[in-house]
Order: structure tokens, then sequence, then C-alpha cells
């Protein structure tokens, strides 16, 4: 029985309020060393601390909802292959294998033991998205896992603080970029040691032996809370259901939502079978999307760790695209993955409609973009590049406030500066700014979309491998809400082109995107005029817009 005097209470908050800042630092110092853009740029990583059983206590502020949650439970698999008492000070553990880590395999997920007096006493854990990882690049072209990249598993990147020379080999001949390849690894690895370090000087200050006591007091309160939030909610089943544009033919997500006195069910019986390109969702990334999504309506403010997520649980038929067997193709799991949030919301609204949003873009927009002879051949007139650039479309409106606008959720994510990739590519952003009409109308609207060109330098031929969803499918409004406007992908001549897979973009030509609005919420005739004329007057509604949809203006 854990002491529960009030000055014992004071210090377990204090010493979490001081386990958050160790994460955060973490996560920080990788964002700060990383060699790829997508990690220092765009913050697409997670890092977080765990006890000796795998169970994530505490996770950064900084990372996206997919990591995070799958990372939660790759730790146990890099214990079932390493026990703790296996391990040594100075070791990192690594894999990318997207059954075991985060779903695909332009992640790597690093794992890190800490010691103090020569004991192990917890668990450092980070992932993050690198550039390129060797076979078909990040698209949906892949028919396996075999032919999308590096297949790591898990395995030893140092030994007792020594580099495993034989992995770096492997690593540097398996990619496109090995300089940022292996300088991520050293990032990842850094970020765990520093992590540990600050771990170790909490213990000591507190003179805590184990940090088990506090891990049960965490568990125990955000169970706590979990499941008196749970039962605020009306008992029943909720169902609802999202298309997606899909690679081969349109996909369906349908998910039947069930609350019950101490934990929430979610069965996705329904949902299409699995596809024959990298669309396809591992499973864990299917849970760590939909835990999201019910704790971001049901219990927003609990912390995220494993006691707070355990009372979710999820049922994925087999041969559904949501679990995805080994070695289907999973590289851009994301694409249907990030829908899953606006289908839990979906659900809920029939529980809580005061508490959940209009549907999003959710899926991100971000081109992998390739040049030179890997493209062209030997009439290249570029160096070989590889690049991803991330951006978002608008949010879904929200019950009191309009949706965000060029924002990604649920990823989390930042939009990449455009100055960031033209340093490390020979690209042109000539175009990136807020797209107008975009926004689904409503009491609340929706956020808007983007509109994109990009280019060369030179004006040379590139090439997209495009991963790009709400198109054929645009985000839904809510409670009488428009939709926003579907997303669109071409060239700046007007040429369209398909919304996946692997396409050049001829010389002098570029490739211009319209990126999805999100959902309005509410009749738009309830908006207020004020915020009509405000969004005329920055061009972001046309006046015919709001004078047919709105009918204030004019």
């Amino acid at each position: 029985m854990q002491d529960a005097s009030p000055l014992s209470t004071i210090q377990r908050q204090i010493q979490w309020n001081r386990l958050i800042a160790v994460v955060e630092e973490q996560a920080q110092i990788m964002i700060r060393t990383a060699f790829s853009t997508t990690v220092r740029e765009a913050g697409d990583l997670s890092a977080g601390v765990f006890d000796l059983r795998g169970r994530m206590l505490a996770q950064a502020v900084t990372g996206t909802p997919g990591h995070v949650n799958s990372m939660m439970e790759s730790v146990g698999h890099f214990l079932a292959k390493f026990p703790a008492e296996t391990m040594r000070a100075g070791d990192h553990y690594i894999t990318n294998d997207p059954w075991l880590g985060t779903g695909h395999l332009h992640d790597l997920t690093v794992v890190t033991p800490a010691f103090r007096g020569g004991r192990i006493v917890a668990l450092l854990a980070n992932t993050a998205h690198v550039i390129d990882v060797g076979g078909l690049g990040m698209g949906p072209e892949g028919r396996s896992v075999f032919e999308e990249g590096l297949y790591i598993p898990i395995v030893k990147c140092f030994d007792a603080g020594r580099p495993n020379e034989t992995f770096f080999d492997f690593l540097r001949a398996g990619t496109r970029t090995p300089v940022e390849l292996e300088g991520d690894v050293y990032s990842l690895c850094a970020c765990n040691d520093a992590a540990a370090r600050r771990l170790v000087q909490m213990m000591d200050e507190f003179a805590m032996e184990s940090i088990d006591p506090l891990a049960e007091y965490i568990f125990d309160s955000s169970l706590k809370a979990t499941l008196a939030e749970i039962t605020r909610l009306p008992r029943g089943t909720y169902t609802a259901e999202i298309r997606s544009d899909g690679y081969e033919a349109p996909v369906t997500l349908r998910a039947a939502l069930t609350v019950h006195a101490d934990h929430i069910a979610v069965d996705y019986a329904g949902t299409s079978g699995l596809s024959n390109r990298g669309i396809n969702v591992p499973p864990a990334y299917c849970r760590a999307y939909t835990c999201f999504g019910i704790k971001c309506v049901v219990a927003p403010e609990i912390p995220n760790n494993w006691a707070s997520l355990a009372p979710f649980r999820v049922f994925i038929p087999e041969g559904c695209i949501l679990n995805a067997p080994r070695p289907w193709p999973v590289s851009v799991r994301h694409v249907v993955g990030q829908l899953l949030p606006d289908l839990m919301m979906g659900c809920l609204h029939g529980a809580v409609p005061d508490r959940v949003n209009a549907e999003g873009s959710s899926a991100l927009w971000n081109p992998p973009l390739r040049g030179g002879a890997q493209v062209s051949g030997a009439a290249a007139d570029l160096p070989d590049f590889e690049v991803i650039t991330f951006n978002s479309g608008g949010t879904g409106a929200r019950p009191m406030k309009d949706g965000l606008d060029g924002t990604a959720f649920p990823s989390g994510v930042r939009t990449m500066p455009v100055e960031a990739t033209e340093n490390v590519a020979p690209v042109i952003f000539w175009r990136k700014e807020l797209r107008p009409d975009s926004a689904g109308a409503g009491r609340t609207r929706g956020g808007f979309g983007q509109v994109m060109e990009i280019g060369t330098k030179g004006e040379a031929e590139f090439a997209v491998n495009a991963i790009f969803d709400r198109v054929a499918n645009a985000p839904k409004g809510r409670d009488g809400g428009g939709d926003g406007a579907a997303g669109w992908v071409g060239l700046d001549d007007g040429t369209r082109l398909r919304t996946k897979g692997f396409q050049v973009v001829p010389k002098g030509r570029r490739l211009r995107l319209l990126l999805p609005g999100g959902g309005g919420m509410g009749d738009p005739r309830g908006r207020e005029r004020a915020k009509v004329e405000r969004d005329v007057a920055d061009e972001l509604v046309s006046g015919e817009r709001a004078r047919e949809v709105y009918g204030v203006y004019g």
C-alpha cells in the first residue's frame, strides 16, 4: 500500500512534473541533433520513459500519436528479445520492423537502458521518421514490405558504448542518404543517453531506489481518472464509417464503438480488406490512432500512458486493411490510419455530440520528391536528391471554434518551412498559400486547405511518389455543416495526376497541389456576420459564397 499522505502526494506530483521534463528534453535534443528534416523541422518523432516491464510512464509533449502509442507496444517486443537483466550500460537497441515498431520501415525505434549505481532502473525509447531507407522509397508502389526498403530486426546498434560496425555497414549500404541516416541513429541514441542521465539525477535528488513506486502512482491515478470519464458517457453502441480514396479501389472504414461500465470497445467489422499496395495498416498503428481518437473526446486532460489507454480495447478482423499481416506492404499506412480519429469522433457523435469535431483533411499531404539520374538517367540536369516535405489541409470545425488552417491533425507534426526543404534539395516552392473557399461552411467553419506549386531549379524534370487522400472523398461536415473542399493533384497546366503512386513531373512543369479543407459544423446561416465579413476581407471566402452559403454578405 502506497503512502497516501498529502505530503507524499505533493512529492509524487513534483516527481511526475520532473519526469515530463526529462522526456521533453529527450525529444528536444533529438530535434536539435537530427539530420533528417522530417525530425528537426517537422517533429515527426516520439520519446518516452518506460518501466522494466515495458509499460510507458510518460511521453514527451513533442511527438505524434501514431509514434507514441505504437511505440508504447514496441518496447515489450524489445524486452522479449533482450530481457532487461541482460542489458548493460551503453547498450542501444534498434528496429524499424513495422510490426514490432511503429508501422513502416521509415520509422526507427531505439530503446536504451538507464542505470543507477550499476543497476538497471528504467528504459528510454524514441521513434523518428527518417528520409530514406532504400527500396522503392516512401510511397504506395510496393507489393510487399521487402520492396519498401531496408528491414532492420531488433538488434544492438551500440554494445556497451561501442558502435556495432557491421550494423552501420549494412545501414549505410542500404540507403540513398547514408550520411543522414547514420547521423539520425546517433541522434536517437544520444537523446536517450541524455534522458537516462536526467532520470538518474532526478532519482538521486529524491533518493529513489526504484521508479516502481512512482510508476504505480502514475498508473493508479491515470486509470482511475480515465474510468471516471468513461462512467460519464451514455452506455450503448455507436457506429460510423468513412470512405478513403484507396489505391486500386475506394476503402470503407467501418467501426462500432461500445461504451461499457469500465471500458470502451471498438470493433472494425465491415471494414474493407487488404490492398495489394502499401496503404495497409499494421495493427499496432491502428490501435494507436483509434485510442488517440477516443482519448481526444473522452479523456483529453488525462496524461497519456500505459494505464490511461488500458480501458480502450480494439478488435480488428483478420484480412482487414487495418490488420495487415507480415509481409504485406505498409509504407504509407498513415494515409488510411490517420482517418481513424475522425471515424472515432463519428461514433462518439452519437454519444456526446457537443464534444466532437467535424471531419478534417486528416492524412498528411507530404509529397516525397526525387530527382537526378535516378529519375532522368544519364541526361539528368540535377544531382540525385531524395526529400520529403510535410504539409496539411484544414482541420474540422470544433463545436465552439473554427477549424485550424493548414494544420496537421491527428498527427500533430509541424508544417516544414519551405526554406528548410529548399536548403537540402534543388527544389523551389513557387506558391504556398491558404486555399480560398476550401473551408466547409457552418456556424463554426472548417479550417482552410492550402495551394502549393513545386518545381526544381532549372525547371528540370523530377518525380513525386504521390500519397494523397481526401480527393474523391471530401471531409464531411456535422450537424448541418458543409463539407470541406476535396483535394486535387496535378500539374500547373491543369493536367491531373493520380493521387497515389510514382509519377514524373515533366521538364518545364510544376507539381500543383490543392489541399483539402475541413468540414463545417452547424447551420452556416447561424454564423456571426462579423466572422463572415472578416473572411471575405481576408480573401479567404468569396463574396459569392458568402451570399449563397451564409446569406449575410453584400
